[in-house]
């Protein structure tokens, strides 16, 4: 502990205005690590990995343990080695970020593809619904899909109403499971998606949802997509989100919603908590309509 101390203090009579530019970089480093990293599986890793090492290198400054100091030193190596291989999927997703270049602070797409998409999406999901087709149309956001896209049949084709109609036509080969939608287009068909296990449906006053809103569920609850489905049996539009249903919705109001989602990242850039405020109020208004 008097090392410790005696290391505060040294560090202290040594720091000038070189070493706050010094933090200042590294700190500017790590938020841009953490900025390309956030929304992926890997971001908890890493805070797992940055806790660990934390809590390692402050019992070797306490604690006299040579031997584990050794076995820290010999595989800091093969740590070296580990870390490129296990962040290798967010590694080339930061570097196709900054081959962007202008797209790298920009979240999502273009303000006038959003509202094409938003169009396309709630006119489609209007006449799926007076037609009684079965849907579910997932909307990526930060969250990539990429282990749900392979579970389907890769598109990668221009976002049309004609294109969703066909897929969820009755009886066609690709009407089962889910559409994935990024960026504007639309990646893949007959995705499976994981099912929600919270329980949330089973205490829903209507005990009548099918494997389509359970899967709507279970997708917003391991990421931050949004979902668009169409029942099959009432024909009533619903949406999920960060583990909630809003049900019996229209084309205006399903339009108002995904507005709500998606329209203030690009333009206004509002807070993240205004974001779930207005998420809120519109899932209220739609509760006192549908009742």
């Amino acid at each position: 502990m008097t090392d410790l101390l005696n290391e505060l203090e040294l560090f202290i009579l040594r720091f000038n205005w070189l070493s706050l530019i010094d933090i200042l970089l590294v700190t500017v480093v790590m938020y841009l690590l953490l900025r390309l990293m956030r929304g992926t599986r890997a971001e908890i890793l890493l805070r797992g990995v940055i806790l660990l090492t934390l809590a390692i290198a402050l019992i070797t400054l306490v604690l006299d343990l040579p031997a584990f100091s050794w076995l820290l030193q010999t595989s800091l190596p093969a740590l070296i080695v580990a870390i490129p291989v296990i962040f290798a999927p967010e590694i080339r997703r930061a570097l196709e970020q900054v081959g962007r270049a202008g797209d790298f602070f920009i979240l999502g797409t273009q303000p006038s593809a959003i509202e094409n998409m938003i169009d396309i999406v709630c006119g489609t999901a209007q006449r799926l619904a007076e037609r009684r087709f079965g849907a579910l149309i997932v909307i990526e956001r930060e969250v990539r899909l990429d282990e749900y896209v392979e579970t389907g049949i890769s598109l990668d084709a221009k976002l049309t109403p004609e294109l969703l109609l066909q897929l969820f036509f009755h009886n066609t080969p690709l009407h089962d499971g889910a559409v994935i939608i990024r960026d504007g287009r639309l990646i893949a068909a007959a995705c499976v998606m994981p099912l929600s296990s919270s329980g949330t449906l089973s205490r829903s006053p209507a005990h009548h949802f099918g494997l389509r809103h359970r899967a709507a569920l279970g997708i917003s609850e391991v990421s931050d997509s949004v979902s668009v489905v169409v029942s099959e049996e009432t024909g009533s539009i619903s949406i999920t989100h960060n583990g909630r249903m809003i049900r019996r919705l229209d084309q205006n109001r399903l339009r108002n919603i995904l507005t709500a989602f998606f329209q203030p990242r690009t333009t206004s850039r509002l807070p993240e908590w205004l974001d779930q405020l207005l998420l809120r109020f519109q899932h209220a208004s739609s509760e006192a309509q549908g009742d």
